[in-house]
């Protein structure tokens, strides 16, 4: 693992209204400000940094250095949290820590494998090092292997279940109690529309996500009474290197960004906004729940 980059009352009458031309001193507008809409300064920044500002918190992201991933802790980091990515490929976990410490944010990475149960609980002890017990967990390291269901041998069934949900599992076990001693966690868990539906021979893959969606449930009632809520991020088709075999089909692209409503296909940018709400204080009442960031695409 490298050490952490660093950056960085009484009732009273209402007086008269104001007329909509004559905004009082208290508030402003600007050349930009629709007619009749007065801003009072400086409520608005410290407003939403109250909702959603991660500013003192620590996460760990698993799948960090790449695809949605990667979007997520970028994100994250950016909005104030100190982020552990945990990922295999070293270099990739670099060179995302560095990018992040150069727009002046925390970071810090540990190579491990989550497809072995002693490999998960030394990747959770090793990314408790560099800032301490997390606040926030996001699951989006994934394995999508996707042989059709009567060639489906033992090995890739045991591999994907482990990737994609015992390691998820035993990070919330791992994680998810101290958090609820603490009284504050978030655990973010990536699926897929496989979860829902099956297609496109989704086989082990298509259980797996579904079990997540499952074990999110479980461990949202488990531990929500104590401030920790537990949700699920569905994607749609998501351009990325864990989808690189459809990718590569420009007339599947197409076809595929047809059926969104927003008429493309996900980037993963696209989760930045749902991540950071879901990770954040603004989204306390919000716990077993499963939010589609698809475009359009499960309901199209």
């Amino acid at each position: 693992m490298t050490s952490p980059s660093s950056p960085h009352g009484t009732a009273s009458a209402a007086p008269p209204a104001a007329a909509p031309d004559a905004p009082d001193a208290a508030n402003a507008t600007t050349d930009d400000t629709p007619p009749g809409v007065f801003v009072t300064p400086g409520t608005s920044d410290a407003y939403l940094a109250g909702l959603f500002s991660l500013d003192g918190r620590v996460a760990v992201v698993t799948g960090g250095s790449s695809g949605i991933g990667r979007g997520i802790a970028e994100a994250l980091a950016r909005a104030g949290a100190r982020v552990v990515i945990v990922a295999r490929r070293e270099a990739e976990l670099a060179a995302t820590v560095d990018e992040l410490a150069a727009a002046g944010c925390r970071a810090a990475w540990v190579s491990g494998d989550l497809s072995t149960r002693d490999g998960v609980r030394t990747a959770a002890e090793q990314a408790t090092r560099a800032f301490g017990e997390p606040d926030i967990l996001v699951n989006s390291a994934g394995i999508n292997l996707r042989p059709p269901m009567g060639e489906l041998d033992e090995d890739v069934w045991d591999t994907t279940m482990a990737v994609n949900l015992e390691a998820p599992y035993l990070l919330g076990r791992r994680f998810g109690p101290g958090m609820a001693q603490r009284g504050f966690g978030r655990i973010i868990h990536i699926t897929s529309q496989q979860a829902h539906r099956a297609f496109v021979q989704s086989g082990a893959y298509g259980v797996s996500k579904g079990a997540l969606e499952s074990l999110a449930r479980s461990q949202a009632e488990a531990w929500s009474p104590h401030g920790v809520t537990c949700n699920t991020l569905v994607p749609g088709f998501v351009m990325t290197a864990l989808n690189a075999r459809l990718s590569s089909d420009p007339e599947r692209v197409a076809a595929l960004a047809a059926r969104t409503m927003v008429g493309r296909n996900g980037l993963a940018e696209d989760f930045a906004g749902a991540a950071v709400f879901l990770a954040s204080r603004a989204s306390g009442y919000v716990t077993g729940q499963s939010i589609f960031v698809d475009g359009g695409f499960s309901v199209h």
